[in-house]
């Protein structure tokens, strides 16, 4: 069951939106729409699902740029906040529960008519590979793959990321200490870069390409590969 609220305010470069909660088992998540404004792509459009990480929310510079860019190259963007994150707490909860609140909100994502692609930066990219398959996703689009923690590449999560069981993107930053790009294994996925990114995508002011150059390699990685795809 789902309540819809128009949103007037801007983010995403202040593109349109609304607001949807949606009731699942894990408590009210929150879907922010923005709709694909490109009329001349025909048919059903597209969606772009993305969660946020376990230390943030939709307001991550990645999530903010992809739904100020897609939708005027046809795609819907959706950014999810997960019950916790809409309930107002600090902290995550456990994989389980977060797998737990994407699969109740499926269905509403599903039912903009369009192939849904299932995505997310840090935890949320987790989220989106553990249950691609069973939730009948396109694809997946991982930001910031946590790979490891810092220091400890040992405690390896490449297992989430091979078995997607769909086509996956992974954009990574150059310097992320979660996974630098060489770090990842071989595998049936595609990785881009981001040069001198950090974790949350962020680069050096003196060296790297800039921030605004970052993110313009971010969103033009995720709409080529989206093209191809869909």
């Amino acid at each position: 069951m789902s309540n819809t609220e128009h949103v007037s305010t801007g983010t995403a470069e202040e593109t349109g939106h609304r607001s949807e909660t949606v009731d699942t088992d894990a408590g009210p998540a929150r879907i922010t729409w923005f709709p694909a404004t490109d009329a001349k792509t025909p048919g059903a459009r597209p969606v772009l699902a993305l969660g946020h990480g376990a230390g943030g929310g939709i307001e991550a510079r990645d999530l903010q740029a992809l739904a100020a860019a897609l939708p005027a190259h046809g795609v819907t963007v959706a950014l999810v906040e997960q019950p916790w994150r809409v309930a107002g707490k600090r902290l995550a909860p456990a994989p389980k529960t977060l797998d737990t609140g994407w699969r109740g909100l499926w269905p509403a994502l599903a039912a903009a008519g369009g192939p849904v692609i299932a995505g997310g930066r840090s935890a949320g990219a987790r989220v989106a590979c553990r249950t691609a398959a069973e939730l009948g996703a396109r694809a997946v689009l991982a930001l910031s793959f946590p790979l490891h923690p810092p220091g400890r590449p040992e405690k390896s999560r490449a297992d989430e990321l091979l078995g997607t069981g769909v086509p996956t993107l992974v954009v990574q930053g150059g310097r992320d200490p979660f996974g630098r790009p060489d770090e990842f294994p071989p595998g049936e996925y595609e990785i881009a870069e981001v040069p001198y990114g950090d974790h949350g995508f962020a680069v050096p002011k003196k060296t790297g390409p800039g921030q605004d150059a970052a993110m313009g390699i971010l969103t033009a990685a995720v709409t080529g590969w989206l093209a191809a795809l869909v």
